[in-house]
């Protein structure tokens, strides 16, 4: 059974635990094919949902700058750039 529930539709945590369950039951081998290629699709699109989730908090996390005196003057990108 196939969750009906729009892959975008879903937070990440929700997401990613629906993926581990898909992998569960492939990796299981108690699936028949067609059933197979239906959750196996669904688990790419959270795969790829996921990690869109990732690189967009990814661009939101800052790094607060300081000043020598140790007092925060302002913040830029996590990555410096």
């Amino acid at each position: 059974m196939v969750n009906e529930t729009p892959v975008d539709d879903l937070d990440f945590e929700t997401a990613l635990r629906e993926l581990e369950e898909i992998v569960n039951r492939l990796e299981s081998g108690r699936v028949d094919l067609k059933a197979s290629i239906a959750i196996y699709e669904r688990g790419e699109a959270l795969k790829i949902h996921c990690e869109t989730l990732l690189r967009d908090a990814e661009a939101r996390i800052e790094r607060i700058t300081l000043s020598r005196e140790g007092r925060p003057t302002g913040t830029e990108p996590l990555d410096g750039k």
